[in-house]
């Protein structure tokens, strides 16, 4: 597959209710809102910086209603479309790739990825020619699903989304692929993101330092 041919579709939450088993991470335990809501933005910003770095990434949708995150990527050249379905991540998945362009491959990327490096990601896409997703850290998750074009996305994720798109037909991507593999959940998954070296954002906040 050659570069600039994979649509990639995004879904950020509503910062307030994000993440929210990182509440505290970012203010020593505290759990202020606003720093909460801080760090969410955070990482969903460092992933798309990566995204949009990567070769082979032609369009990205961000699926989202909370206004803040449509603000911070205004000009970025990221398509913003409402949450409209509002039924959960797998229905936000399939309104945002309606509104990829036609004729290219796509995907679905989790927004909590702020160790990936776009080449990182770009190796990822060069399997975008078959239905594939790449398990996370644990391996019972899935941070990112691909299918041709013309192929739909069918999207599983939840708890067990590994099996359930082993299940529906994609394909395990192999290799180590350590940044795009850890999603973070928990204040440990953070510090091992940081460890890794996470994008400036979420570096600046205290519990990377």
């Amino acid at each position: 597959m050659s570069s600039r041919e994979v649509g990639l579709v995004v879904p950020v939450k509503g910062l307030d209710a994000a993440k929210s088993r990182l509440r505290g991470a970012a203010d020593g335990g505290v759990g202020d809102p606003a720093r909460h809501a801080e760090l969410a933005l955070a990482l969903a910003l460092d992933t798309l910086d990566a995204v949009l770095g990567a070769e082979r990434v032609a369009a990205v949708v961000v699926v989202t209603s909370d206004e803040t995150v449509g603000r911070e990527l205004a000009g970025t050249g990221v398509r913003i479309v409402r949450d409209e379905p509002a039924a959960g991540l797998n229905a936000a998945l399939l309104h945002g790739a309606a509104a990829l362009p036609r004729g290219l491959a796509r995907g679905a990327l989790q927004a909590d990825l702020p160790a990936l490096k776009p080449g990182e990601l770009d190796e990822a896409l060069e399997h975008a020619g078959t239905r594939a997703f790449c398990t996370d850290a644990q391996g019972d998750g899935t941070t990112l699903l691909l299918a041709p074009a013309g192929t739909p996305l069918d999207p599983h994720f939840g708890p067990g989304s590994a099996a359930a798109h082993k299940a529906s037909g994609a394909a395990p991507l192999s290799g180590e692929l350590p940044g795009l593999r850890r999603d973070v959940d928990t204040e440990a998954d953070l510090r091992e993101a940081c460890a890794m070296g996470v994008g400036p954002r979420t570096a600046g906040l205290f519990v990377c330092r």
